[in-house]
């Protein structure tokens, strides 16, 4: 009778082995995974001025961010002597990057030919602008500083 227990057990012990075993995941699986779920059109954390600095949440982060480079825009441009021939209405469109690094850099400026005939420096006040910012503190994606891009409009209107 203990025989047959000592059979049955070791019978037992020598097949339940495989109910512990574990598949093994490759590391490739699991980056490849990782990678496909990472959404690369958000960051985690934007692009930061001092005045932005603590804010946590990602949509009012984005909007200081915005609104620091838009009134230091409007505030360099209101004091520049801009005379209009015409009534002007226009929306020149300023594509910029901030770089992993935290430098700001206009990539390009989009403005109507009739625009750059009224305001023939516009362009150089726009760039001299944007040059003078420093940002504090790039974006982050995953604990990682991240090159960002962004489309500015800003609204030319002559009174």
């Amino acid at each position: 009778m203990i025989k047959r227990f000592h059979l049955v057990f070791i019978l037992l012990l020598a097949t339940s082995c495989q109910f512990f075993e574990t598949e093994k995941v490759s590391s490739e699986k699991i980056y490849k995974e990782e990678i496909g779920a990472i959404d690369w059109k958000e960051v985690d954390r934007y692009p930061s001025f001092s005045n932005c600095e603590n804010i946590l949440e990602k949509p009012e982060q984005k909007d200081c961010f915005i609104n620091t480079i838009n009134s230091h825009l409007y505030k360099s441009i209101s004091h520049e002597d801009m005379v209009a021939v015409r009534e002007v209405y226009d929306t020149v469109k300023v594509n910029f990057e901030v770089s992993s690094s935290g430098q700001l850099s206009i990539l390009e400026i989009k403005m109507d030919s009739l625009l750059q005939k009224e305001f023939p420096d516009l362009e150089m006040w726009i760039l001299q602008s944007i040059d003078s910012l420093k940002p504090v503190a790039p974006a982050y994606k995953r604990g990682i500083p991240v090159t960002t891009q962004f489309t500015l409009p800003v609204i030319i209107k002559t009174n």
